[in-house]
């Protein structure tokens, strides 16, 4: 049985791979959605993150329907306390912004499509620096009192305004984050290294990163005179021309030829042994998919193959 990790400071213990609810309602559609799911739970995961704009940009959907399949799938199988759900707000058409009224307004909404009474894990999904974290800390805050929410994080935040949230919920006794979201992976370092990661270190964030896979091109499937029949192909293939990219496959190859495992698990077993990684988030459309990403909870590499990797990547 894989081993629950805890989220930062909070009473939350997650699977070592959360699910990207991204896809859900987009690539794949409520019958895929259940079954994947179904076998993500089967196989032992418990953390679902989702954000109330998924996924608005698909021609014909509104935003909430990723929430809402995942709604309807606990309602189905009556599992709401066996898993962890995490759903953003800042992004719907209906509900942009983070002043205190629309996160008020917004979390309702997404209680309502999730059809429970509470939030496990809330996040701001992109940050307004115009607006005052006090007014959004105070805002957080009021729904973890009323229940509504458990825990508060970050998503697309600098380092400074994380440190001034953290600094006025402690200052207030107010609710704090206790986790972040970043932009992080093999191949794309800087978005998290550094400031933000100092940050989160000092102050027992736990990270959960998004684009583990750089929109799949660290799956490996990527390669020169490929194609590859998917709707972030065209973000994931950018990689290829680098010499960074090239470096990073290679390495991966290698480290994934000695372990026997896909190249996606290497990727994702790298990106969860740095220090203050919790689970990094991967999507699956299909089951099929599934297995090169459950795996990363059982994948330990060794200093000498985490170091190639980290070299490669540089």
């Amino acid at each position: 049985m894989t081993s629950l990790r805890k989220l930062g400071s909070s009473d939350l213990e997650v699977f070592p791979l959360a699910l990207g609810g991204n896809v859900f309602g987009w690539t794949a559609d409520q019958e895929q959605s259940f079954a994947v799911l179904d076998a993500y739970t089967a196989a032992g995961g418990n953390f679902v993150d989702s954000a109330d704009s998924y996924s608005a940009w698909v021609e014909g959907n509104q935003g909430g329907e990723s929430e809402t399949i995942i709604g309807k799938w606990i309602k189905a199988r009556g599992n709401r306390s066996d898993v962890v759900i995490a759903t953003k707000v800042s992004q719907h058409p209906d509900y942009q912004g983070l002043s205190a009224a629309n996160i008020k307004a917004a979390a309702d909404a997404s209680l309502r499509r999730l059809g429970t009474d509470h939030i496990d894990l809330y996040y701001t999904h992109f940050d307004q620096p115009e607006v005052p974290v006090e007014e959004i800390i105070g805002a957080l805050d009021e729904l973890v009192r009323a229940g509504k929410v458990r825990h508060i994080a970050a998503s697309n935040i600098s380092a400074e305004r994380l440190r001034e949230s953290l600094d006025f919920s402690d200052r207030e006794g107010l609710a704090r984050y206790v986790a972040l979201q970043p932009h992080y992976n093999l191949v794309s370092r800087d978005t998290y290294e550094g400031g933000l990661e100092n940050v989160a270190e000092r102050s027992g964030l736990a990270a959960v990163p998004y684009y583990a896979l750089a929109s799949g091109f660290l799956t490996g499937k990527y390669r020169p005179g490929t194609t590859v029949d998917s709707a972030r192909a065209q973000g994931a293939a950018r990689h290829l021309e680098t010499e960074r990219g090239q470096k990073v496959l290679t390495a991966l190859d290698d480290v994934a030829r000695a372990h026997d495992a896909e190249v996606a698990t290497v990727a994702l077993a790298w990106l969860a042994a740095q220090p203050t990684v919790t689970a990094p988030i991967a999507s699956a459309r299909t089951v099929d998919q599934l297995p090169a990403l459950l795996g990363v909870a059982e994948l330990r590499l060794t200093e000498e193959e985490l170091g190639k990797l980290t070299r490669a990547s540089a």
